[in-house]
């Protein structure tokens, strides 16, 4: 039987388009999950992996499948909904998981033959027998896996055309910040893959570079740190010749002997969420962990840039404590602290999250005619009434933010830093161009956004 694993695209997200910005070949990243599911598949099944992220794909010349699988994150929705229905018409079942599926499991429903919530190990092989017997059940609920038994992902079946390999070696994030459906899907219990299984699945990577998709990599207490030191060794001793990134909190600029290990095992860049310039922001989503110690950021970005580690920054541009001139504030904080590139978003209410339930209960929610209004649920663009900025506002602070801190004369200082402190420099610039290059796609996509939908917000704001 054949079992085709589906990935779809968002047109809305431009760091996907490589007909537009040759340099997104750096940011586009493997289905893990759907890798994930291909590994636990039996061998009676003839499995095909598509991610429609690397380009159009010609659904109807290829062969017939006797099952759908597609995964989504929220902004995937549509286009899912999509494909469902084209497999739909021509008799094949569909099963649908993921993120979106958890948390609008109903909606889902209504446009799959079977959606599988939560973690989707626990109940692949069940799918897979009823799907067999045509008998699909319309829900089976996966149960937050331990991560003991969870078998290599099938890295085989991807085609050459990514920069990135990807691994996954822990689930669930204890901050649980109001704004991140990570909670809702995985939870706060911190799990982690038996450290061989790891090292053994990094040797099935064919790509030198990979992305370790772990929502927090070092976790946030002390046996935490002290297993992410345990597998840098073994990754180390392994001499895996990988070039990896991931994401992390600031305590991961405590302890140089976890930066030393992590560099020895390969680590080139980490992803931080910095969230906000103001005590007060960090409060109010809830990430309250980057305050504690009274922490110095821009020696603790030092510290880990000294290891040759390059620092990713994020912020939330949205808070309730924002207000006009944010955008060149967090551009002036970024540089400040000293990071290497920034990754700017807007404040968006995802399904699942804490941050929903609030703004749905104040009626601050724009954009919600779903399910179509889930494409610009990519953290992209407003979709939500801001307490001081207004749609154009908010639209113009992320915009400034993005020319002030891409601005070309201070991508050529940060890259001269990097130069001097012999700290990946080439990687820097590569970075870095490819960031300000989708900014300005998004200024024009801003653009468009504001024209297309500046109706619907006037309209919001009238009534309130």
């Amino acid at each position: 039987m054949r079992l085709c694993l589906i990935n779809p695209s968002n047109p809305l997200v431009s760091m996907v388009r490589l007909q537009e910005n040759r340099w997104n070949r750096y940011r586009i990243w493997k289905p893990l999950n759907l890798m994930v599911l291909a590994g636990l598949t039996p061998p009676a099944w003839e499995i095909s992996i598509l991610d429609e992220n690397l380009g159009a794909l010609d659904y109807p010349a290829m062969p017939r499948p006797d099952l759908v699988g597609i995964t989504a994150f929220t902004s995937q929705a549509n286009r899912a909904y999509e494909v469902a229905a084209y497999f739909r018409r021509l008799g094949v079942p569909v099963v649908m998981g993921g993120i979106h599926a958890t948390t609008c499991v109903d909606e889902v429903m209504e446009r799959v033959d079977a959606v599988v919530t939560g973690e989707a190990e626990a109940v692949w092989r069940q799918v897979l027998d009823d799907a067999r017997r045509g008998d699909l059940q319309r829900r089976y609920d996966g149960e937050r896996s331990e991560l003991n038994d969870v078998p290599p992902a099938r890295h085989d079946l991807l085609p050459a055309g990514y920069f990135f390999g990807a691994i996954q070696t822990t689930r669930g994030c204890p901050l649980s910040c109001s704004f991140c459906s990570v909670t809702a899907v995985n939870g706060t219990r911190y799990r982690q893959r038996p450290i061989a299984d790891v090292v053994r699945e990094f040797r099935l990577i064919r790509e030198r570079g990979v992305l370790v998709v772990d929502d927090n990599l070092i976790g946030t207490r002390p046996e935490h740190v002290a297993r992410a030191k345990e597998l840098f060794r073994a990754m180390a001793a392994a001499d895996l010749r990988k070039q990896w990134i991931a994401q992390v909190t600031i305590n991961f600029a405590d302890d140089e002997e976890l930066i030393s290990l992590a560099a020895r095992a390969g680590c080139r860049g980490v992803f931080i969420g910095f969230e906000s310039p103001a005590p007060e922001g960090l409060r109010e989503v809830g990430k309250k962990f980057n305050l504690l110690g009274d922490r110095d950021f821009r020696a603790s970005v030092r510290r880990i840039q000294r290891h040759k580690i390059l620092v990713v920054g994020s912020f939330v541009i949205g808070l309730d404590i924002d207000g006009p001139g944010i955008g060149r504030r967090v551009a002036e904080t970024a540089s400040q602290y000293g990071v290497n590139m920034l990754n700017v978003l807007f404040l968006t209410p995802l399904p699942g999250t804490r941050l929903w339930d609030q703004m749905n209960a104040e009626e601050r929610i724009v954009l919600n005619e779903f399910p179509r209004d889930w494409a610009h649920y990519t953290l992209g663009f407003p979709v939500a009434r801001y307490k001081h900025l207004s749609m154009d506002d908010s639209i113009d602070e992320v915009d400034t933010c993005n020319r002030d801190f891409y601005a070309m004369s201070r991508i050529v200082r940060r890259v001269g830093r990097d130069l001097g402190g012999r700290r990946q420099p080439l990687r820097s610039l590569v970075s870095n161009l490819a960031s300000r290059g989708n900014a300005r796609l998004s200024c024009e996509t801003h653009a468009d956004f504001k024209r297309d939908q500046g109706e619907r917000w006037n309209g919001a704001t009238s009534q309130t």
